[in-house]
Order: C-alpha cells, then structure tokens, then sequence
C-alpha cells in the first residue's frame, strides 16, 4: 500500500516537474533564470577581505615602551595575555610578606575605543611565591596615556625579590561596554526575578 502511494507521488512529482520545465523553456524564462543566478560565495575570500578591511585578524594596539626590556608580545598563538615586565632603572625592589609595592612598567598603551587593557596576575608567581595584582584585575582604560604601574602584593611567607626586566603581569587585551554605548537610566523600581536581593551566600555551597 505505502509502496503504491510513493510511486504514485513520485510520478506526480515528476509529471509536475516536468510541466513546468516546458512552461518555462516554452516562456523564454530559462534563459532569464539563468542569468539571474547568484554567483557562487566564497566564504574564505570574504573573511579573508572582511577582516583585513576591519583589523579583525590584524588587529592594532599602539604602546611606547620607555624600558629597556624587550617589547610585549604574545608568546604563543593562542596566548590570551602578553607578558609585562618591570622596569626598575634604580635597582631591584623587594617585597617583604604582607607588603605591596607599585612596580613601573615603562609601557604607555594606546587602547582602542570600547576595550581596556586588564592587566592580571602571573599564575606562576602565585603558585610558587604568593605574589599577586593587588587589586585583583587592574584596568587601563582606552583614554589613559599614562605608564603602566602594577601594584604587587606579596601574600607569601618569604620576601620576594623584583629584577628589573622580571615578568611581573599579563595584559590582556578585552572589549567592554563604554559610555557612547551605555545608557545609565534612574527608575524607581526594578524588574522582578526569582533571586531578589538574595545576596552573599544565598544560594549556598552545594
């Protein structure tokens, strides 16, 4: 039965495609859809031409490096952060436990509109001496020109000793939302959602 009505669809099928083939060969209409047709799009023509029209893969951060240590970079192609050094022209600077310091850096960034250099901890430096970004990620935004100054805490048990050209943080370069494209709007009241003010450990542990 199933077998019969499939035949019988695809000869329907094909009579109607075959109809209309005549109906537009016998109306010119071919010729016309013919030119018509949309070239074939080449994906990686387009990505190739759209991200070098709009710095996507080429993308530019201007900085000045005032030190005489050896230039950021990415040390790896898929690095999210750049190595930042110190830049101590009088001599090593030592942290003693519990103490913090602001460590130059002799960088200036020229950060684009809409992102900020986040500037963050060097996992091996807390692992292995406790040292750390004071203030957790710093941020360099896009309208500062000014040196690059990152603030060192030593949370270890040791003193820990800084030589000039030491890679002390790494930048990272992020998009965020700036005032051209935040509007900060005062209300009365907020939308209402599940959660509330429940704040602080309100949700618990596990």
């Amino acid at each position: 039965m199933f077998k019969e009505m499939g035949e019988k669809l695809d000869k329907e099928f094909q009579r109607t495609k075959t109809n209309l083939e005549l109906t537009v060969e016998a109306l010119g209409m071919d010729k016309i859809i013919e030119s018509a047709k949309v070239p074939e799009f080449d994906f990686d023509k387009w990505y190739n031409d759209y991200t070098t029209t709009n710095g996507v893969n080429g993308f530019e951060i201007k900085f000045v490096n005032e030190s005489n240590n050896p230039d950021p970079e990415y040390a790896t192609d898929g690095a999210s952060g750049f190595d930042i050094r110190a830049y101590l022209p009088d001599g090593d600077v030592v942290i003693v436990s519990g103490e913090y310091k602001l460590i130059d850096t002799g960088l200036r960034f020229e950060i684009p509109e809409s992102f900020e250099l986040q500037v963050r901890s060097r996992s091996g430096l807390a692992a292995k001496h406790g040292v750390a970004v004071l203030n957790g990620i710093g941020t360099i935004d896009a309208d500062f020109r000014g040196r690059i100054m990152v603030i060192l805490i030593n949370h270890g048990p040791k003193e820990f000793k800084i030589e000039n050209g030491d890679r002390i943080a790494q930048g990272v370069i992020a998009a965020v939302s700036s005032k051209k494209y935040v509007n900060m709007k005062k209300v009365d009241k907020l939308s209402e959602t599940e959660r509330g003010s429940g704040g602080l450990g309100s949700t618990g542990i596990k």
